[in-house]
């Protein structure tokens, strides 16, 4: 004569054999969650090297430049022959904002105060308000606008700022409405360009006659591009002169 069938009544404990059951059940599930846990995590990309010093204000002196994008040219002490002179920090205002409102100090020497923000080979400072001043005549250094020729490139648009540190990561989809409204807003929009060997090339993205194109290239922040254009180095950045018109989805 079989055993009877065990049965579960709520009010009461379990059967022996049922509640050895639900335990190999119990102990299954919680190592199937831990496992797939530990392969998400496990799978994700680091976060990149990008940081934004915030809290920390530090002060710079050196000649501003508002093309091809606003930028402090700070010497380099001891540059040789051979290397570049300046370093240049690309400028931004708080919040989604571009350095405006400058253009009479451009070829000035002035001092400004202002936090860091800095990727790879690639810096900017975010200006304390008010903090921008002229303190004499700039020296323009040698190195700016020189041709590099006719190039095209396959990569991503994305805002400077963003993406050099004030979000991490800074690009992609996810990014895409944080990315708009910075451009929007005149944050220097720049094409991130993956390379065979790794490395990583960062483009300002300008017109033709070298002006601001941030509104034209919206629709195309966060996608796959190619794009074809002039490409210039303006002391240690990158420029690339581009008609908007000529700007492909991939």
């Amino acid at each position: 004569m079989s055993a009877p069938e065990e049965f579960y009544v709520g009010y009461r404990p379990a059967p022996t054999g049922l509640g050895r059951f639900l335990k190999w059940i119990t102990a299954g599930l919680w190592l199937t969650g831990m496992t797939v846990a530990a392969i998400v995590v496990l799978g994700q990309q680091p976060f990149a090297a990008a940081v934004f010093e915030f809290g920390t204000v530090r002060t710079f002196e050196g000649t501003l430049v508002t093309t091809p994008q606003p930028m402090l040219l700070v010497e380099r002490p001891g540059a040789g022959a051979q290397a570049a002179t300046v370093s240049t920090y690309m400028l931004v205002h708080p919040g989604k904002l571009g350095a405006t409102g400058i253009d009479d100090l451009n070829g000035r020497r002035v001092r400004v105060e202002g936090t860091l923000i800095y990727r790879d080979d690639q810096t900017m400072i975010e200006i304390v308000p008010d903090s921008l001043s002229a303190v004499g005549d700039g020296r323009m250094p040698g190195g700016a606008g020189v041709d590099l020729g006719e190039h095209r490139f396959v990569g991503e648009i994305v805002d400077s700022k963003c993406f050099l540190g004030v979000m991490n990561p800074g690009h992609l989809k996810p990014h895409r409405a944080c990315a708009t409204r910075c451009i929007s807003g005149g944050v220097p929009p720049i094409l991130l360009v993956r390379r065979p060997d790794g490395t990583v090339r960062h483009l300002l993205l300008v017109g033709p006659k070298g002006e601001a194109i941030n509104r034209q290239v919206l629709e195309y922040v966060a996608e796959p591009v190619e794009i074809s254009g002039r490409l210039e180095r303006h002391w240690d950045k990158l420029v690339l002169k581009i008609d908007p018109r000529r700007i492909r989805r991939l």
